[in-house]
């Protein structure tokens, strides 16, 4: 990665963090249940995987989302500098502390390869570009994770974070959709 891109993205990270923590809490607490109420009414059908997460700090949503999924829900299991382990969510009490303030399902970790049968990924954003570039918080726990998956990639970001362009790199892998408060589902 050149110094110029590097810059940049380091630029646009802080810019898009910096407006996130600027939120009211009730503009998050809204934000997160019209996310909830987009994600009920995804389709899909409850023989199917969706990979999700739940939101930490400021992304948008919060766990009520997951209650809308009528299917198998895997979530992530950070493992250092892996691709992501699965594990299935299986409710609230499911769920333990872990690395990076996340919440984690306590059940029998699936593997990296649990992702690759999903049939819709959400994958948590700081900004997705309308061309479907994907910047995430850098650390390439999902850059590691994706292009094992085949199922259509939607990118979690607030409204404003749609944006005309998004630097990235050869590795990265292209949203195919994102999931906005205002909007919902929208394919790229």
């Amino acid at each position: 990665m050149t110094s110029d891109l590097r810059d940049r993205k380091a630029t646009l990270r802080s810019r898009l963090l910096a407006a996130r923590r600027s939120l009211t809490t009730e503009i998050r607490r809204a934000e997160a249940a019209a996310l909830a109420a987009h994600v009920a009414a995804l389709e899909v059908s409850a023989d199917q995987t969706v990979c999700a997460f739940i939101p930490v700090g400021s992304e948008p949503g919060d766990v009520s989302w997951l209650d809308g999924l009528r299917c198998r829900v895997l979530l992530p299991i950070v493992t250092g500098d892996s691709p992501l382990d699965w594990a299935v969510y299986s409710g609230p009490s499911s769920l333990a502390p872990a690395g990076f303030k996340l919440l984690e399902p306590t059940g029998p970790r699936l593997g990296a390869s649990a992702i690759a049968g999903a049939s819709l990924v959400l994958v948590p954003a700081l900004a997705v570009s309308v061309s479907g570039v994907r910047i995430g918080k850098g650390q390439g726990h999902y850059d590691r994770s994706l292009p094992l998956v085949k199922a259509s990639l939607v990118g979690v970001v607030r409204d404003a974070e749609v944006l005309a362009d998004v630097p990235g790199e050869p590795h990265d892998v292209r949203m195919d959709g994102v999931l906005t408060p205002s909007v919902g589902l929208r394919w790229l």
